[in-house]
């Protein structure tokens, strides 16, 4: 059901910071509701702990709005919140006890000592640490000490609770009990919880609706069954959970082309032999008889994962990951199955006429065939084509004739992976240069969020002679 803006504790208004130079938050927008559990869900330098740092009062946006409770906070340090913060780390006073611990704000605020005693007792047998009063931190287990740190930021009375990786340093098993009574805590709290981390398990498992972020921006926000079975494009349904993520064509309403083969969906108005990407989920994937299926492949891998087979098929030259009760041997030519409501049908992340350089040719070579042209304050040097200086030329790079250079000596330097999405074939990467945007192909993983150098291969692009440069 959706909140009405009366139910909005917090607001950020088009928030934008740049660190060093480089653009943190671009201009993001986001309302958090009252008693909501929210998550805000990313990989490493996204964004997020910038957004939660904001919204405590520890760094201020470069512009852009912070309202609590409809009113702008903008430059409200942070003891004048009414937000209170758990660390990673928990950032627990050794030589006090657990006692001691949660009870510091209060001492702090001066407030009566039999007042204290009733909010920290009543506070520890909400986090389920009643009789451990005595307790040195130190004693206690690393779940132990998470709910200390929780139960000192409850018991201030605080509107919002901010939860930066809390869980981090915690062992799976632990994590995953902790989770479970983190929501716990909260619904009896009541309180709103704004939770950061990078694991998708733990976004999906304990939140109201799930904010996730790539590069400074906010890709979706939603419930988690949204996010998981509606995602808005490639990145995000990489990001959550496992997709076999695939190049296709929308031939019309309710009709997609994947590997060859027309299927049946229930998606609508992308128009008619539009590129799209389509995301089928692993355990959405029926094995049939080669026969019967829609699609057909040969299984080259069997994992056995507990409650499932997690089963490798080559279908051509496009590998699908299948998750099934069912097992098929290694070897085995089987068929696949999807019924109509699980595929999901999504925009291309990036449309291809980003590749595209209109550019001015400012010295060329006829007798090695070349021509050089500026770009983003670079010289670019293109061989296999001769066009007089002064000549304007369009120039079209389909995604495999971009590389990263393996030399570390490429036609623009510092260019920044934005997304690697696995496409069954090949990854498709998406970098981001100073003035642009650029889709490559690689058979190889890159590292998102680093800088790297950018190839341009010329044998493989397309030219075109143009009456003007269109200016940036």
């Amino acid at each position: 059901m959706q909140k009405s803006a009366k139910n909005t504790i917090v607001s950020l208004k088009d928030i934008f910071i740049k660190f060093d130079g480089e653009v943190i938050l671009n201009h993001i927008n986001l309302d958090i509701h009252v008693k909501e559990f929210v998550t805000i869900l990313g990989p490493s330098g996204c964004g997020k702990t910038t957004t939660l740092r904001i919204i405590g009062g520890f760094v201020e946006p470069d512009s852009g709005d912070v309202f609590f409770d409809g009113k702008r906070i903008n430059g409200t340090p942070p003891n004048k919140r009414n937000v209170n913060t758990v660390f990673q780390k928990y950032s627990l006073f050794p030589h006090l006890n657990v006692f001691d611990n949660v009870a510091f704000g209060l001492k702090l605020k001066k407030m009566p000592k039999d007042e204290i005693k009733k909010k920290v007792t009543q506070m520890l047998a909400t986090v389920d640490l009643k009789g451990y009063e005595k307790r040195a931190v130190s004693k206690l287990s690393g779940g132990q000490q998470q709910r200390v740190a929780i139960a000192r930021a409850l018991v201030c009375d605080p509107a919002i609770i901010l939860l930066d990786e809390p869980l981090g340093a915690l062992d799976l098993k632990l994590r995953k009990s902790m989770q479970l009574e983190l929501k716990e805590i909260q619904q009896k709290t009541q309180k709103t919880f704004i939770y950061v981390t990078h694991d998708q398990e733990e976004a999906l498992t304990m939140s109201d609706r799930v904010v996730v972020m790539n590069n400074g921006v906010i890709e979706q926000i939603g419930t988690p069954e949204d996010i998981y079975n509606e995602p808005v494009n490639a990145f995000v349904a990489d990001f959550i959970g496992e997709a076999n993520i695939l190049n296709g064509t929308m031939i019309d309403d309710c009709r997609v082309k994947i590997l060859g083969k027309e299927l049946e969906c229930v998606d609508k108005g992308f128009g008619k032999n539009t590129p799209v990407d389509v995301v089928i989920r692993p355990e959405d994937i029926e094995i049939t008889s080669p026969e019967e299926g829609q699609l057909k492949g040969t299984v080259v891998n069997s994992t056995f994962k507990g409650v499932h087979y997690e089963m490798s098929v080559m279908c051509g030259k496009c590998e699908i990951i299948i998750q099934s009760t069912k097992c098929a041997e290694v070897g085995s030519e089987i068929g696949m199955r999807v019924i109509p409501f699980n595929i999901q049908i999504m925009n291309k992340m990036l449309p291809f006429y980003n590749n595209i350089i209109e550019a001015k040719v400012t010295n060329s070579s006829e007798s090695e065939n070349t021509f050089e042209f500026m770009l983003e304050g670079e010289t670019i040097t293109a061989k296999g084509r001769y066009f007089e200086p002064g000549t304007h030329v369009k120039i079209t790079l389909p995604p495999e004739a971009l590389s990263l250079a393996g030399n570390g000596v490429g036609d623009l330097k510092d260019v920044y992976i934005e997304s690697v999405v696995y496409k069954g074939e090949h990854n498709e990467i998406i970098l981001e240069s100073d003035e642009r945007k650029w889709l490559m192909t690689s058979d190889t993983d890159e590292q998102v969020a680093t800088y790297v150098p950018l190839s341009f291969d010329f044998s493989k692009a397309s030219f075109e002679v143009i009456d003007a440069v269109k200016e940036d």
